[in-house]
């Protein structure tokens, strides 16, 4: 199941529509990975990239491989931009294995890999994995938790999972739970070496609540999470939600905004939002907005308003006319300058996707550069669905989920 969604709708909201300025900046793009399922590394990359301290990279493709569910993979940084792909675990189709990892890895202290898989396990509505080096070179898999073993817990995790302070892994599954439409899930590490679910809140279709997480979430410092839902709420266009802990036991949830289709707000959030060193959070719709039939999708900021309101600004309208990105497709990230930088799946000079930045102005207001348009050359990659990383020089991070020699995607690095 592929989630490219270009969403159709009218958006609703409210504040000033500031002023954006959308050109071609000069970035030179190299291609470091073509995925051409020559060399059993599979295709369709959805998800970020993680990079570690010796500048490797590491992700996941969401099939294909030498067993057919798709791959965790690394690329090695050798001397002279050289770079060696090795694959780390290829996902088996049809043996209780994972199948369809669509969210990216992270780290342990002690080095080993976790992540989701969005089909496979014992029920065949995904599970949550671990990967641990050995002493071999190859790396063994251990599944900590198979989706869908009672009727209240989720299924299909479209997005990977993020550690807390004492080692418990949180995540969201985009289906399943008591409603049928998502949950948010905690996998706590138990003595005997299993790991012991939590299901902290489950998504209603009440017409309050939002429903299908495609994305994660993210932690603050608290230990309060944030996320988005890509529908649902009192307004129809998704919504963006904390989950807090209580002394009780149960976490609650606080919506903090409801996205509509009224012709000026986004609809569709895509994407893990962002903090700044504020609090406040940015995120991505995936349509919506002033500009467009339907609206192109736009960049918000949420920002805290007391007694727990949040007041939301629109930071940019992407403008399918004017050679501007469509359908932002992940979510952003913060350089030390406080610039953000995204991607969007479409639009551009050649409609196949951009990459962009968006600045603070002098004065107020957000200024927007389209950093690479893609389709630009030859097998090209297209269609980015992956949030971008960036390396201490400056260099950005990304896959492609399509395009490349035949069309399987690709890893890409942007460099000013």
């Amino acid at each position: 199941m592929k989630l490219k969604a270009f969403a159709i709708s009218l958006s609703f909201v409210v504040v000033a529509l500031l002023s954006m300025c959308s050109f071609s900046s000069a970035q030179q793009e190299t291609i470091l990975l073509d995925l051409t399922l020559n060399f059993g590394v599979g295709g369709d990359p959805q998800a970020n990239l993680l990079r570690d301290a010796k500048g490797n990279l590491y992700g996941t493709t969401s099939f294909g491989g030498l067993k057919g569910g798709g791959t965790v993979f690394e690329l090695q940084r050798g001397p002279n931009g050289t770079w060696t792909r090795k694959v780390l675990y290829p996902f088996k189709v049809g043996i209780y294995d994972g199948q369809r990892p669509q969210g990216g890895v992270i780290f342990d202290a002690a080095g080993n890999l976790y992540g989701t898989t969005f089909w496979g396990g014992l029920y065949n509505q995904g599970e949550v994995f671990e990967l641990i080096p050995q002493a071999t070179g190859y790396w063994k898999e251990k599944v900590l938790h198979s989706f869908g073993g009672t009727t209240q817990d989720g299924q299909n995790p479209n997005a990977g999972v993020i550690f807390d302070s004492l080692g418990n892994l949180y995540g969201t599954a985009m289906n399943g739970g008591g409603h049928g439409v998502g949950i948010v899930y905690e996998l706590m590490p138990q003595s005997n070496g299993t790991w012991k679910e939590k299901i902290l809140h489950t998504f209603n279709i009440d017409g309050t609540d939002g429903y299908v997480p495609l994305a994660g979430v993210v932690m603050d410092g608290r230990g309060n999470l944030y996320g988005d839902t890509n529908g649902g709420g009192t307004l129809v266009g998704g919504t963006v939600f904390e989950l807090s802990p209580t002394a009780q036991g149960p976490w609650r949830e606080t919506i903090l905004h409801n996205f509509s289709f009224n012709g000026a707000d986004g609809s569709y959030p895509y994407g893990v939002p962002v903090f700044d060193r504020s609090g406040n959070l940015y995120g991505v719709t995936n349509a919506g907005g002033l500009e467009g039939s339907y609206g192109a999708g736009i960049v918000f900021e949420l920002s805290p308003a007391g007694k727990g309101s949040w007041t939301e600004a629109i930071l940019h309208n992407f403008n399918d006319s004017t050679g501007d990105g469509v359908a932002p497709s992940a979510g952003m990230i913060f350089d030390h300058r406080g610039n953000l930088y995204g991607v969007t799946q479409a639009g551009g000079t050649y409609n196949l996707g951009t990459v962009f930045e968006l600045s603070p102005a002098t004065g107020g207001g957000w200024s927007e550069a389209v950093l690479y348009n893609f389709g630009s050359v030859s097998d090209d990659g297209i269609a980015p669905l992956a949030s971008l990383i960036f390396d201490p020089a400056g260099n950005l991070y990304g896959t492609t989920d399509e395009g490349g020699t035949t069309g399987y995607g690709t890893v890409y690095e942007i460099t000013p």
